[in-house]
């Protein structure tokens, strides 16, 4: 309730109830919840704890994790912002600003970072680049702790206790006795920000564009178009950050393209309702003068918002961009989907390879959710038994050691399942098959 409060422009009034709590529990609090669950079981886990170096009881989570990896870096850095933006709204009582950049913060940690770090925490070798996403995690969860406490003051309490008083008995003993947290401006990198803006917003499109072209993400593409367009000087990503937006499209590479006919033709028409009555008896005129200029050049025009020019009766007549329709057609073999100034592409074509290691990955999701439902551990290592039609059985085969890696499976065998192990059928591409699972 109190950040139902919090959340809402003070000069307004007041919307409540069960709907508008049940809405912000779903928007923030379960959100928040979920980082902090995700992180303390795999912490607990793998037995992973914070070090004590730098321990501070009044700033607990000590100083900045250094890190190479640029989701490490970036989180740090958004966290930093927020921090500083945070301040100066409570600092003029305004917690109204203060919920926003929580809200966004929270949106960065769980759906791009978590999620594009889950392999980091799942992987079974306890390397540096596990650490550091341990150490970062808890970094980021303890002082954005200590900055929401005095907005959700209960919350922020139960995740203190755990994370800095169960590693840190002589820490201070309540989250509100900490100092308000301090911003490290040395991490604040606004290029790796505005890099890790591009890389989302195409990634977003190009799962808008396989969304469109209705293919799920677990199948593999043999690439990716991008045109950035207007953003041409933020031309290109750093291999770190290309390697991150290939594996959230599941392509196997990404090609930034100068020309935009590359992914899409244009059709241009007028606008009916608007030139018919002006232009009367000269209205196919006008059609057909739009119909011989260049389709990208009027693109273009457009959507900058300029006047296109025709030809009508020997005259030059300018046409305002609102009374020109443009309408994009994907170049053939690609779903395309842009917003004001990048364009991407996915290639639709699926070769039998590819086919067959969306199957593996479809398998991999099948095996994962039985587990679950058998009421395995995480960590539990599994035997897998498989009943399946000959295009399928080639597909266990052929992807067998990835299918056991994705799910603890240490044996794969293909056969009937023992009938003391838990069983399920599935349809997988309109194929029956039988999957057994037994926890070793």
């Amino acid at each position: 309730m109190r950040w139902l409060y919090c959340a809402h422009k003070p000069e307004n009034n007041l919307l409540f109830g069960y709907n508008r709590a049940e809405e912000t529990r779903r928007r923030f609090i379960i959100p928040l919840w979920n980082v902090y669950s995700f992180f303390a079981t795999y912490a607990s886990l793998d037995g992973w704890t914070p070090t004590a170096d730098d321990f501070d009881p009044a700033a607990p989570e000590g100083a900045t994790p250094q890190s190479d990896n640029p989701l490490d870096r970036w989180i740090l850095a958004r966290l930093n912002q927020v921090v500083v933006r945070v301040t100066a709204a409570l600092e003029n009582s305004d917690a109204y600003s203060a919920t926003l950049d929580f809200e966004s913060l929270l949106d960065d940690l769980s759906n791009w970072y978590v999620r594009r770090s889950r392999r980091r925490f799942w992987k079974s070798e306890h390397d540096s680049d596990k650490e550091t996403a341990y150490a970062t995690l808890w970094h980021v969860l303890v002082k954005m702790s200590r900055a929401l406490a005095p907005l959700i003051p209960f919350i922020t309490e139960a995740m203190y206790q755990n994370l800095v008083r169960g590693a840190f008995p002589n820490a201070y003993e309540s989250v509100h006795h900490t100092d308000w947290p301090a911003a490290d401006s040395a991490v604040v990198d606004e290029a790796l920000t505005a890099q890790m803006n591009l890389a989302r917003r195409i990634a977003s499109l190009g799962l808008s564009a396989r969304g469109d072209a209705g293919i799920k993400v677990r199948q593999p593409l043999a690439r990716a178009l991008v045109d950035l367009g207007g953003l041409k000087d933020l031309r290109g990503l750093d291999d770190a950050l290309l390697a991150i937006v290939t594996d959230e499209l599941n392509v196997k590479s990404i090609e930034f393209v100068d020309d935009p006919g590359a992914l899409v033709t244009y059709r241009v028409l007028p606008v009916n309702k608007v030139l018919g009555p002006r232009f009367g008896a000269d209205f196919p005129k006008v059609r057909a003068a739009l119909a011989a200029l260049d389709p990208a050049g009027v693109a273009a025009k457009v959507e900058a918002g300029d006047a296109v020019e025709i030809e009508l009766n020997g005259e030059t007549v300018a046409l305002a961009a609102e009374e020109v329709l443009v309408q994009p057609q994907p170049a053939p073999g690609l779903a395309v989907a842009s917003d004001r100034h990048i364009t991407v592409a996915v290639d639709t074509v699926i070769t039998p390879e590819l086919k067959a290691e969306g199957l593996a990955r479809e398998i991999v999701r099948r095996v994962q959710a039985q587990r679950k439902n058998a009421g395995f551990e995480v960590s539990d290592r599994i035997t897998t038994w498989y009943v399946a039609p000959e295009e399928l059985a080639q597909v266990f085969r052929s992807w067998g050691d990835y299918i056991q890696a994705e799910t603890l499976t240490t044996e794969l065998i293909d056969g009937q399942p023992p009938e003391d192990v838990y069983v399920e059928k599935h349809k997988i591409e309109g194929d029956e098959v039988v999957i057994g699972l037994k926890r070793n």
